[in-house]
């Protein structure tokens, strides 16, 4: 019988944004973005424990307040994985899964299957796990701020872009695109390791933070989701998310 792994969710979150300042605070549906976000990894019940691991005190306290779990980071990060490092250096476990402070809409589904990567045959192999989605219009794919990825037979990931990969050169070959999902469940070790590592010219250029790992040699598997992400990057993202919590309410 395989031994159940220590796993926790950590989301990581900065209340500076350079699109939308704040945007973790703004109200949806009564309730602050961030605090619906951790609402929806606790209800999951795939985790030991939830943790909103931020920088600030604003979030922090609204957190704690309603009940939740919350980390202040003792120094300055440039990004999610070195936040969550600091967090989780101490800590007694064996996976940790970055849940987007943006995404309140994260569902059961899509964590159980990237979860489950590490109970499979080629667990072994795996230092982190993440999630994509097929994308069709041209405009998905061309867009720069969505993150493609492009992977082996065994679904290891082998680049990630915000150009459109593969290119097509030959129009008669039927590819399919895939959008990166910024959902990441590490083992321990792996985003321990990451804070260590310098950023090296790839990851530099494409400002994409999973390149890391793949220069120095750490494989990700890609688990295929078909949900939509929602994610709030702006003003019009958030009131699409309150559109869309509206009509889940009852």
């Amino acid at each position: 019988m395989t031994q159940r792994l220590k796993t926790i969710a950590m989301i990581p979150a900065r209340y500076e944004a350079s699109r939308f300042p704040g945007k973790l605070m703004k109200d949806l549906g009564g309730k602050p973005v961030i605090l619906r976000t951790y609402e929806a990894a606790v209800n999951t019940k795939l985790f030991d424990t939830v943790y909103v691991v931020t920088d600030s005190s604003v979030i922090y306290d609204t957190i704690v307040s309603a009940g939740g779990q919350a980390i202040m980071s003792i120094k300055e990060h440039s990004c999610g994985s070195d936040r969550i490092a600091e967090a989780v250096a101490d800590l007694d476990i064996d996976i940790v899964v970055n849940v987007q402070g943006d995404e309140p809409f994260t569902n059961v589904e899509d964590m159980r299957n990237v979860l489950q990567v590490f109970y499979e045959e080629d667990a072994a192999q795996i230092d982190l796990a993440s999630l994509m989605t097929p994308i069709t219009k041209i405009e998905d794919i061309e867009n720069p701020n969505n993150v493609k990825v492009i992977v082996d037979q065994a679904d290891f990931a082998l680049y990630f872009s915000r150009a459109a990969i593969p290119f097509r050169r030959d129009r008669d070959v039927d590819v399919t695109y895939f959008k990166h999902k910024g959902i990441y469940a590490f083992r321990k070790q792996a985003v321990l390791d990451f804070a260590k590592l310098p950023m090296r010219l790839l990851e530099a250029s494409e400002k994409i933070e999973a390149i890391r790992y793949l220069e120095y040699g750490k494989r990700i598997k890609m688990v295929l989701s078909h949900s939509p992400a929602i994610g709030i990057d702006t003003p019009q993202d958030l009131e699409e998310a309150r559109a869309i919590l509206e009509k889940r309410q009852p």
